[in-house]
């Protein structure tokens, strides 16, 4: 049998693998198994009672985490020239339209957002081959795809995510950093578990939570225990 590293060991002594933890203790015992050298993203994964083959239980939604996800994003704003200046002013990172759909198809997708407006998706639409594969083609449920384009990089910028459950019905999305505090983490995952329980389907039968998991970067996973979430 494999000796156990020092990190296992206390990372062993620390969480019970089987346990339910409550949203808050469950950050306090992701940020004690956290051993890595960088600052680890810590994510949720939340398992749904739906079927995502059936479109109308396909849950997706937007978030805006009250603490941020501690990333550093940089968004693409595809618009007309009489909306550049207000993306910009906005903290856009990139704005244009022609020179960027041309870059794009060149292979350039060193973005992690892109913002558009309803008017230029005819042409931004052509990209869908190459931005779809990278969840980074604008959808208007997500609000990138708007004529309001400085509001939605500013909450973009804020902290602002979007979500949708994959086709084996879990939720997985990032919600700070292990350098956050526990109480920020809770915060935030506790956001987005109570955005998800408002977005329940009417078709949906059964438990519509089936389980919740917090987890870094490098951790093993913690189980929440649902009772302790208001909301759900």
């Amino acid at each position: 049998m494999a000796k156990l590293t020092k990190n296992q060991k206390a990372t062993a002594s620390k969480h019970d693998l089987n346990k339910e933890y409550s949203l808050l203790d469950a950050s306090k015992v992701v940020k004690e198994i956290t051993f890595t050298k960088f600052d680890a993203s810590v994510d949720i994964d939340v398992r749904l009672g739906v079927d995502p083959k059936k479109s109308d239980q396909m849950v997706r939604g937007v978030v805006t985490l009250p603490h941020g996800t501690g990333k550093t994003l940089k968004v693409l704003v595809l618009c007309t020239p009489d909306k550049e200046q207000d993306a910009k002013d906005a903290g856009a990172d990139y704005v244009g339209l022609d020179d960027y759909i041309a870059k794009i198809e060149g292979g350039w997708v060193d973005i992690d957002v892109i913002i558009t407006m309803p008017t230029v998706m005819a042409k931004v639409g052509k990209l869908g081959k190459i931005l779809g594969p990278r969840n980074l083609m604008p959808n208007p449920k997500a609000g990138t795809v708007t004529l309001d384009v400085a509001k939605a990089v500013k909450e973009v910028k804020a902290g602002k995510i979007d979500f949708k459950v994959d086709k084996t019905g879990i939720i997985h999305a990032s919600i700070g950093k292990a350098s956050f505090s526990p109480e920020k983490l809770a915060e935030n995952a506790a956001e987005m578990i109570q955005t998800i329980a408002k977005l329940k389907p009417s078709s949906a039968k059964g438990t519509y939570f089936k389980s919740i998991h917090i987890s870094s970067t490098m951790s093993a996973g913690v189980i929440v225990d649902k009772a302790t979430v208001s909301g759900i």
